[in-house]
């Protein structure tokens, strides 16, 4: 496939693989790129995740830095997740954490929250490689609302699993026979993988929405070899296997069960509700969202028609 979106029902896929999404990238200034695989025109929604960004790889040059000014967001979880670099969190509940490789921050918006993402000071002394991955988890119906949360949790809490050349960290939810200590409000799974060169995993058919997003080299499923920044959406009521076929071979498995009902996007807000997000809109226009302690600057509401998340 290298690169290439097959049509459904694609035989080259051999019956197992559902879509392939290339993400759109975008530069938006200094180098720093974004491919975005989620939500994209062929899949809106792979499980609870309702958004992926891939973050990078570049390297910050010495004085510049990521500065992703407060925004608000409303019923979502967002999950960032480095490779290389730190990003300095901050939000209304006063949490003042850095993230780092390996560890999760993991906020819980509800009902609604605020937050800025930014290089730590000492971070913009030297040139500063970055890259990583922020997701979306899209609430229940029934949480939509919940109060606003954040965790963090570091690299040794996460439960590891290796076997046979394949190293696999479980970032949330429940795979191989672990659990992450991450509090989920659905059942899903979510998890950074490393492949030798024909390393093999497993994908179970546990959850019905799977899907596979090749962060680096490339791997295979069913005799089709799958290059790098593609997310390979799986069918559902069979178990997988996806072996590495360029080591080392790196990747994102996630999903989870349908959610339940359609989700509406706009800009940072993700609502079963039309309304609701209009309602969001109203709220940051007017200041009503609680703000960031220590932060003055801030993103203002976009018009018309904005994209998801905002980087600098």
């Amino acid at each position: 496939m290298n690169g290439e979106s097959p049509e459904p029902n694609d035989p080259s896929a051999d019956g197992v693989v559902d879509v392939v999404v290339v993400p759109r990238s975008s530069d938006l200034g200094g180098g720093f790129t974004v491919r975005r695989a989620l939500p994209s025109a062929r899949k809106r929604m792979v499980g609870p995740f309702v958004f992926f960004d891939q973050m990078g790889p570049v390297v910050l040059a010495r004085g510049q830095g990521l500065d992703v000014r407060p925004h608000p967001h409303i019923g979502l979880a967002t999950v960032t997740y480095m490779f290389t670099g730190e990003i300095l969190h901050r939000d209304s509940l006063g949490s003042i954490q850095p993230i780092r490789p390996g560890e999760v921050n993991w906020m819980t918006a509800g009902r609604g929250i605020v937050h800025s993402e930014r290089t730590p000071p000492a971070l913009r002394e030297v040139d500063a490689p970055v890259s990583g991955i922020q997701s979306w988890v899209a609430l229940p119906r029934q949480h939509e609302e919940t109060s606003p949360s954040f965790a963090h949790h570091a690299t040794d809490e996460l439960p590891v699993v290796e076997d046979g050349g394949a190293h696999v960290r479980l970032i949330a939810g429940a795979l191989y026979g672990e659990r992450s200590p991450v509090q989920t409000l659905s059942e899903m799974f979510y998890a950074d993988v490393t492949l030798d060169e024909g390393a093999a995993i497993e994908v179970p058919a546990t959850h019905e929405e799977r899907a596979a997003y090749v962060v680096d080299g490339a791997v295979r499923i069913d005799r089709t070899d799958f290059d790098a920044a593609q997310l390979i959406v799986l069918k559902p009521g069979r178990a997988v296997s996806i072996s590495g076929s360029r080591a080392p071979a790196r990747l994102m498995l996630l999903g989870g069960e349908p959610m339940d009902g359609p989700r509406h996007i706009w800009w940072n807000f993700v609502s079963s509700s039309r309304e609701r997000i209009e309602q969001a809109k109203a709220d940051w226009q007017s200041g009503r969202f609680e703000p960031v302690p220590g932060e003055t600057e801030f993103i203002p509401l976009p018009e018309p028609n904005p994209a998801p998340v905002n980087y600098p």
